[in-house]
């Protein structure tokens, strides 16, 4: 059964917290802003999925 979400461990550029997300493995890239869930200032997140066990996570300041 392949899944269809994936945990990803991210940093916040704003206030270096650790934090995970939810990446939807049914699009194979996608952009979005997502506020810190300790500081709530908007990160842009932007990933593409290489293969089964491979997702490229960006994580940058949203402007």
């Amino acid at each position: 059964m392949q899944r269809s979400v994936a945990e990803e461990a991210i940093d916040c550029p704003f206030c270096g917290e650790n934090l995970t997300v939810l990446i939807d493995l049914s699009v194979e890239s996608q952009s979005y802003i997502e506020d810190c869930q300790v500081c709530c200032r908007p990160m842009q997140l932007s990933y593409a999925i290489i293969d089964e066990d491979t997702v490229n996570v960006e994580i940058d300041c949203a402007s």
